[in-house]
């Protein structure tokens, strides 16, 4: 049990840096380290992959705290675009969330591989929108926000993948784009965790130190380090150039690409 929470404490760090630095939950990282952390735990069943994923977005809902909160100080959050984009986003997370207790998700990752190769291909070779692009209305945002939350519970992430793009896409600058996302994984991580945790009530076969879908020494040891280095992932958001930030940002599109990849062979 030490090395396990040792293991899920270096897990927080590495996403708390990531959530402050380009505006993502850490479900990239989170999902198949818990996956890995409950095979060497010798905790196996058919319920473990739920788990990770009500897991992971239990512990975005204290890095996120954590990330917008930096980003704020330093004027980076739009609440305007948080305000329009919450409603859609609520609903989305909550569907998907409880798909995801009953769907096979080849499918949606195969989908979503390519939306993520796409996406940082036109990062890293700086292609950019339409200069009179520009973010829609309410209805637009909530459409979009309502894509953006189905996909992130499916898949257990907070949405920056995708919200951080879009917004780009919108000609909303880099930095404050980052930082919105940020915000926006909050309503993500708490609709999705309590889906999670209320589809998994009564569920039999999962270890005994968890509520529903939630395995609560990976939420205490992961939360409590992303706190602390989500404001220091921030902090280095706003020193470095925003060129540098979208190649960064490209590059973890292309590893959640390719951890994506990999699950869907390994089912083959």
């Amino acid at each position: 049990m030490l090395v396990s929470l040792i293991i899920f404490l270096i897990l927080g760090a590495v996403a708390g840096l990531l959530a402050g630095l380009l505006g993502v939950g850490g479900g990239l990282i989170i999902v198949p380290m818990i996956t890995y952390t409950f095979s060497f735990q010798g905790i196996v069943g058919e319920h473990t992959h739920h788990l990770a994923l009500g897991t992971s977005l239990a512990t975005i809902m204290f890095t996120s705290v954590s990330s917008f909160m930096a980003h704020h100080r330093n004027g980076a959050v739009i609440w305007s675009i948080f305000r329009s984009i919450v409603l859609g986003i609520l609903i989305g997370t909550f569907f998907g969330s409880k798909l995801a207790a009953h769907l096979p998700m080849a499918w949606l990752k195969s989908a979503f591989v390519v939306f993520l190769l796409y996406t940082a291909t036109q990062m890293l070779l700086n292609i950019k929108p339409k200069p009179s692009r520009e973010i829609p209305g309410f209805i637009g945002n909530s459409a979009a926000g309502g894509i953006i939350g189905l996909v992130s519970g499916l898949v257990g992430i907070g949405g920056g993948t995708l919200s951080v793009p879009y917004m780009t896409w919108c000609n909303v600058p880099m930095h404050k784009a980052i930082g919105t996302s940020a915000a926006i994984g909050f309503p993500i991580a708490v609709i999705g965790a309590l889906s999670y945790l209320l589809n998994g009530m009564g569920v039999p076969g999962k270890p005994d130190a968890s509520i529903g879908f939630i395995y609560l020494p990976a939420l205490f040891g992961i939360a409590a380090a992303s706190m602390v280095t989500a404001p220091h992932g921030a902090k280095l958001a706003h020193k470095l150039p925003v060129d540098k930030l979208k190649k960064a940002f490209a590059c973890l599109l292309y590893c959640m690409a390719a951890q994506m990849i990999y699950s869907l062979i390994q089912t083959l």
